[in-house]
C-alpha cells in the first residue's frame, strides 16, 4: 500500500511538472544552468557548443517545443546515430537538458 501511494504521488508530481512547463511557465534558472552544464559535458561534442548545430547532428535550436516526450525518449533510448543516455543521465538530468534546449543559449 505504501509503495502504491508513493508511485501515485510520484506520477502526480511528474504530471504537474509537465503541465506547468507545457503551460508556458518559464523554467527555473538553476534548472537551465544544470542543463547547460550537462549539455556541455555530454552533448556538445555532437550537437555543437551552445546549441550551435554542426551539419551532421539535429539542430536542437529548432526542436519542436511542444514535443518534450519525443526529446525525453530520444535522449533516454537513442535514435539512429545518437546513442541512448538513459544509463548515464537521470530523469531530472534529462528534464534539465530540456529546460536548457527550450530556453536556448542567451546572447551575451
Amino acid at each position: 500500500m505504501r509503495v502504491r501511494r508513493a508511485s501515485v504521488l510520484g506520477l502526480a508530481l511528474a504530471c504537474a511538472g509537465a503541465a506547468a512547463q507545457d503551460s508556458g511557465k518559464p523554467f527555473a534558472a538553476e534548472q537551465i544552468g544544470k542543463g547547460s552544464a550537462l549539455y556541455e559535458t555530454h552533448c556538445q561534442t555532437c550537437h555543437g557548443p551552445r546549441l550551435a548545430n554542426p551539419e551532421w547532428a539535429k539542430d536542437l535550436r529548432k526542436f519542436p517545443r511542444e514535443d518534450q516526450a519525443r526529446f525525453v525518449d530520444t535522449v533516454t533510448y537513442g535514435v539512429r546515430n545518437m546513442p541512448p543516455w538513459g544509463d548515464v543521465l537521470r530523469p531530472d538530468d534529462i528534464d534539465a537538458l530540456w529546460a536548457y534546449v527550450v530556453a536556448g543559449e542567451k546572447k551575451k
